[in-house]
């Protein structure tokens, strides 16, 4: 079950990746940080943002988007510069990516990383486009 963040957490997640989530995305997250949705194609798991505010959402958060994009990042398939935001249980990733002109900022665009070809497809706007 999704619960709120402070938003100290998303900017420590922010520094650590050295990067800056488009606002749509901070203000979702902010309100439910985590949760599940489904698509025509997949039912997804967002990746939480870790919250150590106490033990039980340690607990809940331990799967949060700075470990599965740095664990992602070790194949060599994962782009370099991905952020892993869902999982969808079979291997493939909802990703955003960084501007070409900018690497430190984010895109609303979401994308799937297909994990078994490495194909990158770009599958909606922004967050608020796959949930609603």
């Amino acid at each position: 079950m999704p619960f709120p963040i402070e938003p100290k957490y998303i900017k420590e997640a922010e520094v650590e990746l050295g990067i800056e989530f488009p606002k749509s995305f901070v203000e979702k997250m902010e309100k439910e940080n985590g949760g599940e949705f489904s698509t025509d194609e997949d039912d997804w798991t967002l990746y939480p943002f870790f919250d150590k505010l106490d033990n039980k959402r340690i607990s809940r958060t331990c799967n949060h988007i700075i470990l599965e994009t740095n664990q992602l990042r070790e194949i060599e398939d994962f782009p370099e510069n991905g952020i892993a935001i869902a999982e969808n249980g079979c291997g493939d990733n909802l990703i955003m990516l960084p501007f070409e002109e900018n690497q430190t900022k984010i895109k609303e665009k979401i994308y799937v990383w297909l994990h078994e070809t490495g194909e990158i497809i770009e599958i909606a706007n922004s967050i608020e486009d796959l949930i609603e």
